[in-house]
């Protein structure tokens, strides 16, 4: 059946959006490489002759000695190494080419040569230019849009087809990854990749795995598209590729983050790109000389807004992204930015946090982008250090905790440090208490610094009762919810499950709990303070008690092993104090002895907490400096690494990104924004992640009910974390559904089977499956595929609720089914990261005869046969197999392999089996014949292939040959007028001719394959081949076929060179 649309119109579509609608100059690529337009051999990935001409355009003062130096430096690879050329490459982009040339008198000076107009985007050329191919190392490769700027190939656009289910956007990304592989060269140069099949588009870069691909679903940053209803690739080609934004963007939103493993390159969401453009426009406002007068504006959230302040108020606002949607990214392409704003004539800039571990972390993220931000980041190591740091006239990026300012004595005002009105502080999560602007530390920074701008960003929204977040830094600037992070695929939802019923208190313990608070507190002589802390005291003692820590620790080592058997990733314990973190630890140790080890470097748990020379001798070994604490996070980041779950009071609920957590057991009371903060450690982004788990020990569901009341106050849409439950019902719904696939067929009775039998029940479960009816245009097989990957992903979340271990065993089966079924897919495709493999692989139960792989010949009941699968001998196993629909199965799969391996050189014949195999099929599913029958056909149509493979020695002819000679003998009249020996002749002399006669893309240039149709034509009629139309003596059919079949051949060709 013709596709509604294909991928060509596509690229058409790709293309008038670029030139119509956003000024591009579109061109087609064998156009510039050959002909009276050519300006690039095959070899060559930058327009060169573009490029000086941008260059000679925008540095008219620098002499031209110096412009070419810049120009060769441009082009010149610098490593092997791609990564290492592309870093290169977009500092010369960004920054400039730096070159010395001589002024006279003996004298040189240092100049930048600039490769791009940033300043006036519409100065610079911008070029479109479809199927551009690329030569390189005997490679040919035609990505489908390439787009330049000042003729360097900056961004590379692969497009698939809407209406095609295999030719997705994921299709699209593994076919760069290929491109990158064969002809890096062009990558050299690129600032990021786009994929679309005109429905999805989605950004990457050339470090960002699948995952990290993301879309840009506005085109004005003002309206957000709804996936399920819009298609992407418009919003993101008129979004994303503009010339203001793409330009801004290759500057200011591309980042090299590195580590001491790898650098990561990184683009910025669409989200962080709006918000962080909005920041920059009110901080310039909040810190211009006072006057007497995207996401969603804050107004759509009913909320105040920066626009409504007035220049020189020095509050730039508040932006709240929710957490794990990139915050701290944010804040670095925010100032990466900001530094170059001329209004600020190159401002301070400090970032500020509440914590010594929260400072230390996000410094470590500016750290790691020095190139974007400029310049190295600065941290103060005491309140005389950050003086000195803050005394200088301008510049610099200084890291400090809000304690540093402090005044030296109790009620002192702090001393100025500059009146500069060009020095901006950041302060990572505004709404916390501290910024009390009355007589709190945010005066003390006032009093310092009595000019500077403030702006917060925060993942947690602010208190409507918060009156001093406001004060001190304004309204909100951006909006960014948790709903919207979830659609984007920026985060993962959060599901929460209770435990409190495994482990409860007796009722004479509550007594005891009570009476101690009351007694202890009925001192009058107590302070408040004193108080509380005595009532803190009396709950730790009961939390912390060694039988409720001894029911924790076995609960929870049975409940994070199961989650593991379900999904691969992390954990992390929150207790509510380091006494309590010690002996759980313990506790667990005597359960698990080989989870424990001394040495930072090796074991599964850790915990994590600072002390003192002064504490108990027990815990010394878990109080450890900073650099070990870093050491042991970065374990707990690596997936392959052994370290598995770590136990913390306060330390890594804020700040710290782990993606491959997965599971959050809280025993710890927790309230409002730290108990928002602390549950969003499992919202990360990994993999196949479906959710992350929080398991409540201690009773946070009406804190999490209160933090949900804070949330919708400010009209955040989504919530914090959906009930197991709701899960779990899902799971249910979905199980119901794969039970009634099996209608009559008792599958159940499969586990009372002795071993020996189970496998052949599961076959012949299959054939039940297969013979089902078709259904929402999806037959029974892959119904089936698809009821079960849905559920093996509910239950992946459900686990370890009691209703999961119901069903488990059923599910063992169902995907032991699926697995079968992936062994006769006809697509062929690989597994991939969407569909999670969980429960069959890792919760394997005893019902299952094997863990291993069972071959598909071996799965299909015969043997594995050594000689072609055309084989005489191998046919006659496939008739004599007892399960005809699953005989049927494999027979279809071998064959459409067959025919798709010579679809690459033989159109006729290919086409011929193809038809042939499709109605044998068809008449199958239209119950016109039974599976014996169709057997028998594919069986003959096997051996036609088998004749035909061996009709090429018969005649004495090459594969190229062949293919040629069935062409020609397609024409019914030919075989019976001409004769084998003429055809041969013809066939022969074509496959010469034609092979001299081609060139690279010659399919795509209309000159070449003019002189080819002569070519044909001339020889057709030297030997007398009968014309399409008698009449008038034209061979337009004929030679189409021929040059077909001579496209299909191209490749052959290039692989015998």
């Amino acid at each position: 059946m013709k596709n509604f649309i294909t991928e060509s119109e596509i690229e058409q579509i790709a293309l008038d959006i670029l030139s119509n609608d956003l000024g591009y100059t579109v061109l087609y690529g064998p156009d510039i490489a050959e002909g009276d337009r050519k300006e690039r051999d095959y070899n060559e990935v930058v327009l060169q002759q573009r490029l000086k001409t941008a260059i000679d355009k925008f540095n008219p003062t620098i002499p031209e000695e110096a412009k070419e130096e810049a120009f060769k430096k441009a082009l010149r690879t610098v490593t092997v190494s791609l990564a290492d050329n592309n870093e290169h490459f977009h500092r010369m982009l960004t920054e400039g080419v730096d070159v010395k040339f001589s002024i006279g008198e003996g004298k040189t000076k240092t100049d930048k040569v600039w490769l791009i107009d940033f300043e006036n985007p519409k100065n610079n050329e911008f070029l479109a230019i479809n199927q551009f191919t690329v030569v390189e190392n005997h490679n040919n490769k035609r990505p489908d849009i390439v787009l330049f700027v000042n003729g360097f190939p900056l961004v590379v656009i692969e497009l698939k087809n809407a209406t095609d289910e295999t030719a997705d956007v994921k299709a699209a990304y593994n076919q760069l990854q290929t491109y990158k592989q064969l002809v890096p060269s062009l990558f050299n140069y690129n600032t990021f990749l786009l994929v679309s099949d005109g429905w999805f588009a989605k950004a990457g870069t050339l470090s960002s795995d699948y995952s990290r691909f993301m879309e840009w679903k506005t085109a004005d940053g003002i309206t957000v598209i709804d996936s399920q209803r819009e298609p992407e690739m418009e919003p993101m080609i008129k979004g994303l590729l503009n010339k203001e934004t793409l330009l801004d963007v290759i500057r200011h939103f591309i980042v090299f983050e590195k580590t001491k493993e790898k650098t990561i390159k990184k683009i910025a969401a669409y989200h962080q790109y709006y918000a962080v453009n909005k920041a920059i426009e009110s901080t310039i406002r909040a810190a211009s000389v006072p006057e007497n007068v995207a996401n969603e504006p804050p107004s759509n959230f009913g909320l105040p807004s920066v626009k409504d302040q007035p220049k020189g108020d020095q509050r730039a606002g508040v932006v709240w992204h929710t957490q794990g949607s990139g915050k701290s990214l944010s804040m670095v392409f925010y100032t990466g930015k900001l530094v170059l704003a001329e209004e600020l004539n190159n401002p301070t800039i400090v970032v500020l946090t509440d914590r010594n571990d929260l400072d230390q972390q996000l410094f470590e993220t500016f750290g790691n982008c020095e190139q974007l931000i400029r310049q190295k980041p600065k941290q103060a190591e005491s309140r005389d250090d950050l003086k000195n740091k803050l005394s200088v006239a301008s510049g610099g990026v200084i890291f400090t905790t809000i304690q540093k300012f402090l005044p030296e004595t109790t009620g002192a005002k702090y001393p100025e440090l500059s009146s500069r009105r060009n020095i901006v502080v950041i302060a990572d999560e505004a709404h916390r208490s501290q910024y009390d602007f009355i007589d709190g530390f945010a005066k003390n920074m006032r009093d310092a610094l009595p000019n500077a701008t403030f702006i917060g960003f925060t993942g947690t929204p602010v208190e409507k009762e918060d009156k001093n977040t406001q004060a001190v830094f304004g309204n909100y600037i951006d909006v960014y919810d948790i709903q919207q992070a979830v659609l984007d695929g920026a985060t993962v939802r959060i599901y929460y499950e209770s435990r409190l019923a495994k482990i409860e208190l007796s009722n004479n313990d509550q007594k005891i709990l009570d009476q101690r608070v009351e007694e202890v507190t009925e001192n009058d002589e107590l302070t408040e303070k004193q108080k509380r802390f005595a009532k803190w005291a009396s709950k730790e003692a009961v939390v912390g008690s060694v039988q409720r820590l001894k029911q924790i620790a076995l609960d929870l080592v049975n409940h994070f092993e199961q989650r593991l058997s379900a999904a691969d990733g992390k954990g992390m314990i929150v207790c509510m104090s380091r006494r309590i973190c010690v002996e759980l630890h313990n506790e667990i140790i005597k359960l698990r002895p080989n989870w424990y080890n001394e040495a930072d470097d090796k074991g599964t748990l850790k915990v994590i907490m600072t002390g003192s020379a002064s504490d108990a001798l027990g815990w010394q070994e878990h109080i450890r400096n900073k650099p070990r604490r870093k050491a042991i996070g970065d374990r707990l980041k690596d997936p392959k690494d052994e370290l598995k779950l770590v136990i913390v009071r306060d330390m890594w609920l804020t700040g710290f990104d782990a993606p491959c957590l997965h599971t959050l057991y809280i025993d710890k009371p927790m309230n409002g924004h730290n108990l928002m903060q602390a549950i969003a450690r499992v919202n990360r982004v990994f993999g196949d992640k479906d959710g992350g788990l929080v398991v409540d020990y201690i009773g946070i569901a009406q804190d999490l009910k209160k933090a949900l009341a804070i949330y919708t106050e400010n009209q955040g849409k989504g919530k914090l974390a959906f009930d197991q439950e709701e899960a779990v019902a899902k799971m249910l719904e979905l199980y119901e559904l794969v039970v009634d696939m099996f209608g009559s067929f008792d599958y159940r009775r499969y586990f009372e089977l002795d071993p020996r039998l189970k496998l052949n029940f599961i076959l012949d479960a299959a054939n039940y499956l297969l013979e089902l009816k078709d259904e929402d245009g999806r037959n029974g097989k892959q119904r089936f595929k698809d009821h079960v990957t849905n559920l093996s992903k509910a239950f992946a979340i459900s686990v370890p609720h009691p209703k999961s271990f119901e069903i488990r065993d059923d599910l063992a089966f169902f995907q032991a089914i699926k697995a079968r079924f992936a062994k006769f897919d006809e697509t062929q495709k690989k597994q991939t990261n969407e569909e999670i493999e969980t429960a069959i692989r890792q919760i394997v139960n005893d019902a299952i005869v094997s863990k291993e792989v069972i071959d598909v010949f071996e799965a299909a009941g015969i043997k594995k046969p050594d000689i072609s699968i055309l084989s005489e001998e191998f046919m006659a196993e496939i008739q004599g197999m007892p399960r005809k629909n699953l005989a049927l199965e494999l027979l279809k799969r071998l064959l459409n392999n067959e025919i798709k391996n010579r679809s690459r050189t033989n159109l006729i014949q290919s086409k011929k089996f193809s038809e042939m195999l499709a109605q044998a099929v068809k008449r199958y599913q239209s119950g016109l014949i039974e599976a014996a029958a169709v057997i028998e056909e594919l069986i003959k149509l096997a051996k036609d292939i088998r004749a035909a493979d061996q009709r090429g020695e018969k005649l004495n002819l090459r594969v190229d040959e062949l293919a040629f000679y069935d062409a020609l003998a397609d024409n019914p009249k030919a075989e019976t007028i001409l004769g084998d020996d003429t055809l041969k002749a013809i066939a022969h002399e074509l496959v010469d001719s034609v092979r001299r006669n081609t060139s690279i893309d010659w399919q795509l240039k209309e000159s070449v394959q003019a002189k080819l149709r002569v070519l044909v034509k001339r020889i057709l009629r030297k030997y007398k081949y009968p014309p399409d139309d008698p009449e008038t003596g034209e061979y337009n059919i004929s030679v189409s076929k021929v040059l077909d079949q001579a496209e299909l051949l191209a490749e052959f060709w290039t692989n015998e060179k």
